[in-house]
């Protein structure tokens, strides 16, 4: 039930990008302390800046679509070729003024299941990398250190909205450290919860939230959206929409 999560998530993403580029954590820390000081590195914004969607589902699609609005170039990734203007058409049910039903915010699409594949989109210039991919055996520890790697070559953000496996940990804490990537925003963490006294806490440059992304005051009214929408589609003998696949995991 993806489309449920959607906007809030999507807002997380960009809230502590954003967050994380203007300062506003040492800005936080200096108002607790009564301080008035200006911090001399003056921050990037977002106009002309890539977002790279590793997963572009109802999720990633938003989250597309809020980047857009900030001026940002968006790159897509999926597991499934999209080479067709049909095929990059969201399947699932698209509420208007949300997401990008025809799929056409990126300005370039990759796909695959190749570690080249994967690394042709890491490699594409990407100033901030957003993961929204499941987590199956194929993404479990997906992005580690060759991966790292070459993120480090243009200091990318990582904002981790998908499972904490996906990402090897001690590989992004030796990044965040030793400064090869910009900072992260991470939603889910592995493991999780994530224990008192773990480094990741004291990492540099990294906002951690408790697995709280998806929560809104509107989770509920959607949910119910859905179900209507779903029982009456049912009552007529029609496919129900945004189901998940035991198969797939997603």
């Amino acid at each position: 039930m993806t489309y449920m999560c959607r906007p809030q998530l999507s807002e997380w993403v960009v809230a502590s990008y954003l967050a994380l580029q203007h300062r506003f954590p040492t800005y936080w820390k200096q108002q607790s302390q009564g301080r008035w000081a200006k911090l001399e590195d003056v921050p990037d914004d977002s106009v002309g800046r890539r977002i790279g969607i590793l997963g572009y589902g109802s999720i990633g699609r938003q989250t597309g679509r809020v980047a857009k609005a900030l001026g940002m170039d968006v790159h897509a990734y999926t597991l499934h070729p999209r080479p067709t203007p049909e095929s990059r058409r969201d399947k699932g049910y698209t509420p208007v003024g949300l997401g990008d039903p025809d799929g056409t915010l990126p300005s370039k699409w990759f796909s695959g299941s190749s570690t080249q594949e994967l690394h042709n989109f890491l490699g594409s210039g990407l100033d901030l990398l957003v993961i929204a991919t499941p987590l199956t055996e194929a993404t479990r520890g997906l992005i580690a250190e060759a991966e790292f790697e070459i993120l480090a070559k243009n200091k990318t953000f990582v904002s981790n909205i998908a499972r904490g496996p996906v990402v090897n940990a001690d590989v992004l804490i030796r990044s965040l450290n030793n400064n090869s990537i910009r900072g992260a925003a991470l939603d889910v963490t592995d493991p999780e919860p994530l224990p008192d006294g773990h480094p990741l806490w004291t990492a540099k440059n990294v906002i951690i939230t408790p697995h709280v992304s998806g929560r809104s005051t509107g989770y509920g009214t959607r949910i119910m959206e859905l179900l209507e929408m779903n029982l009456e589609r049912l009552s007529k003998g029609r496919p129900l929409e945004n189901v998940v696949s035991r198969k797939t995991g997603y």
